[in-house]
């Protein structure tokens, strides 16, 4: 058998190469830490729902709790965005996830609040639902109909979109503003016709009783984007804070695409729901990393708050804009404010 020999010089520097290497692993991993210890606020008030997958592994997994040991975290659920963007606006919450209809409403009521972050469209998680043996077979069918939906919500723009592909007018059909839960019950005894829904109540729904789909959001062209937003003062004092947030939920985004099972595990010991109820929904749903608002999404979410608008559904016209986050101008008026 041969021996390999290696003479002392090259032994020096293969041994001097490894602990170089050994030391550049734990600086970067120091480093690492050191860029984690984000000095967060006292507390951190975080309102979100079920279909917050970045956020629900987070609070499951108790990473922000880590990553800012000096702040109380509180994590507060609700049924719907507009409900949590109530919340936000009288200082309730400090950060919450909507989607895109709930802030149109906010900013048209008054509300001080900033849109901080936004995920990719999730064009496939809502859907218009009539039960299996419904006579509805086509959206024209709506008119007249009676329809639950939850107001001021994702599915509130959604049916929007189904009646204006239709060919009808807002008039022509019955909105039932209802809260899912509520939503479902009425659905289910057949006091409303159709149900307008988003996830995960669409897949319960979908898995229970087998309701037939009449349109999807990517049938109606409805982007149904996801927007992280903020109370005007918390960004203001804190944007490093926002910073590290979306780091942490960019990488829960991560664990929700390449470690599935995991992530499936998480939401449902949270949420309460089957498996298999939360292994749909988030078949659904894309990558969501998150990331401020692209001009492309600012015009999509000028075209809901113009359709709203139109509707009279609002009560003055919005400038989505206006309440856009640009940490680059706000760091340039605060440098320009000092003495």
């Amino acid at each position: 058998m041969t021996r390999l020999t290696v003479n002392p010089e090259r032994r020096r520097a293969l041994q001097l190469l490894g602990v170089t290497a050994f030391s550049w692993a734990l600086a970067s991993r120091y480093a690492h830490a050191q860029s984690a210890a984000v000095q967060g606020p006292e507390q951190l008030r975080i309102g979100y729902q079920k279909s917050a997958v970045n956020l629900v592994i987070l609070k499951q997994q108790g990473v922000l709790e880590k990553r800012f040991p000096g702040t109380r975290i509180s994590w507060l659920e609700f049924p719907a965005g507009p409900q949590l963007l109530e919340a936000l606006s009288v200082g309730s919450l400090e950060f919450g996830l909507t989607g895109d209809s709930p802030p149109v409403f906010a900013q048209a009521a008054g509300k001080d609040l900033l849109y901080v972050g936004a995920e990719p469209p999730k064009p496939d998680s809502s859907a218009l639902l009539v039960l299996k043996d419904s006579p509805l077979r086509t959206l024209a069918d709506l008119k007249g109909r009676r329809i639950a939906v939850q107001k001021g919500s994702s599915a509130h723009y959604l049916l929007v979109k189904a009646v204006e592909r239709a060919g009808l007018q807002w008039a022509d059909i019955q909105p039932v503003y209802l809260a899912p839960a509520d939503a479902r019950a009425a659905f289910e005894r057949k006091s409303v016709d159709a149900w307008a829904i988003w996830d995960p109540f669409y897949a319960a729904t979908e898995l229970a009783i087998q309701p037939r789909v009449l349109a999807t959001g990517r049938d109606l062209a409805s982007s149904n984007n996801s927007f992280y937003l903020a109370a005007r003062p918390f960004v203001l004092a804190h944007p490093q804070v926002l910073r590290a947030l979306f780091e942490e939920l960019s990488r829960a985004d991560r664990l929700a695409q390449e470690a599935r099972k995991d992530a499936i595990k998480l939401i449902a010991d949270f949420s309460g729901l089957d498996a298999g109820v939360v292994s749909l929904f988030i078949q659904r749903r894309p990558s969501s990393p998150v990331g401020l608002l692209s001009p492309a999404t600012v015009a999509d979410q000028q075209r809901v708050a113009d359709a709203f608008l139109k509707l009279g559904l609002i009560p003055k016209p919005v400038n989505v804009a206006d309440i856009v986050w640009r940490p680059a101008a706000a760091q340039l008026a605060a440098a320009s404010a000092r003495p």
